[in-house]
């Protein structure tokens, strides 16, 4: 990662572009936020939905860089806000989930791209560059994944929110322990 500010880091008045960082995980935010400050941009974060909508209504960002699943709501619900507010923000979605369904949603209601976590500052201003470019932006036409994997990628998504501990997570899925460790026993389905 570079230091030095990036050509696009200031506008035609010399003032350097606002930027929200929205992500619920602090050590990955501030590492993020410190490392735009160096480039030159002027950086808000916020920990959670309602955090970044009031920083948004005080002084809209021209960019924001956005975690698909954060308390208080989703990434796609802050997208949306955010668009509300003032239309001309171009707002990248990250994700720790990927899923084809949500990123081509969130690319519909207008986000510049989706891209996976964790990404560095010099990803996530390659992937705004590259969400300018309709021709690179994520397609729009795509299979459905099949049922088996968006339950695998569900499973998957409650198991880290339960830190890892099965027991926990059978029973939010409603399931009995040993369901979900045959489950967890078989490899990925593919898309």
């Amino acid at each position: 990662m570079t230091d030095r500010p990036t050509p696009s880091a200031t506008d035609d008045h010399g003032t350097p572009p606002t930027l929200l960082i929205a992500d619920d995980d602090a050590i990955f935010r501030e590492r993020l936020a410190r490392s735009f400050r160096t480039r030159g941009y002027d950086v808000r974060t916020a920990g959670n939905v309602k955090a970044a909508l009031e920083a948004a209504r005080e002084d809209s960002p021209e960019l924001a860089v956005v975690d698909l699943r954060m308390p208080g709501g989703t990434g796609v619900e802050l997208l949306r806000e955010l668009k509300t507010i003032d239309p001309s923000t171009k707002v990248l979605i990250l994700t720790g989930y990927g899923s084809m369904a949500t990123a081509v949603e969130a690319v519909k209601l207008g986000a510049e791209n989706v891209i996976p976590k964790p990404a560095d500052a010099d990803e996530i201003l390659a992937a705004f560059e590259r969400g300018e470019k309709p021709n690179e932006a994520v397609q729009t036409d795509y299979q459905a994944p099949t049922l088996a994997r968006i339950e695998w990628e569900h499973i998957q998504r409650v198991l880290t929110d339960c830190g890892g501990n099965i027991s926990e997570a059978a029973r939010r899925l409603g399931i009995h322990r040993r369901s979900l460790q045959r489950k967890l026993n078989k490899y990925a389905p593919r898309s």
